[in-house]
This record gives C-alpha cells, structure tokens and sequence, in this order.
C-alpha cells in the first residue's frame, strides 16, 4: 500500500496544497486568524500535545529531543491511536496538510505527528494517497 501523502504547512504562510485535507494541529488556535480564512477539514486539537508538554517544552530547541519522545508516548496512548486512524480515515486518500502555528519549521508538534501518522499508517495499513 501506498504510504500517506502528509505535508506540514505554517498556518500564517498559507493553507497548504490545493486538494489537500487540512488539519490544524495545534491546541490553541493560531492568533490573528479567523476559522473561515482557513479553509479547515478538521480542526485535530486534541492530537495535539497535552498543555502540560506544551507549555513545558516553549519551543526551546534545547529540549526538542525529550519534547519529541515525550509526545511520542503521549501519541502511542489508545485514544491518541485512534484519533489518529480518524484523522488518516477522513482525509481518505486526499494528501493530508498538518497545520501549526510555530514560527520553527523543524522543530514543532507537527513534524512530530507527522512521523507518528505515517508510522501508524505503515503498520495499520492506512493510505490517504
């Protein structure tokens, strides 16, 4: 099976391919913007960090790694697993666009979900694409 297509895009840089199903991932929505300026699918917030993670991680490069595998976990819980086969399912086999209001490209929750799904997807057999 083909893997999903999943691209990241900055939610104050644009809303992502054309097409494509748009999820923002963020838990606090992006300051600035109205909902109908998005064009959203979903708004995913609840895949997003708890705010205890969040909040402890601010975006400090330094703690990136330990950001990266605590989400991980918090990715890996059940309701985490499923929420994320919903979100594979309701893009079908649209590409998928993870929105995130970070300024770091590299260095955010989506790339980190990003991973996760396309991990889930390889061993649960989910395509989007």
């Amino acid at each position: 099976m083909k893997p999903p297509v999943i691209t990241l895009q900055r939610v104050y840089e644009g809303t992502g391919p054309e097409g494509s199903y748009r999820a923002l991932v963020d838990r606090v929505w992006p300051r600035g913007l109205r909902r109908a300026d998005l064009g959203l699918d979903e708004w995913a917030r609840d895949l997003a960090p708890t705010a205890e993670l969040r909040k402890w991680f601010n975006h400090v490069e330094e703690r990136w790694e330990e950001f990266r595998r605590k989400y991980l976990a918090e990715l890996a819980a059940p309701e985490q697993q499923d929420r994320m086969a919903a979100l594979l399912e309701a893009a079908g086999k649209r590409p998928l666009t993870l929105l995130y209001g970070a300024h770091d490209a590299e260095h955010n929750q989506a790339v980190v979900l990003r991973d996760a799904l396309l991990d889930y997807a390889r061993h649960h057999g989910k395509r989007s694409a």
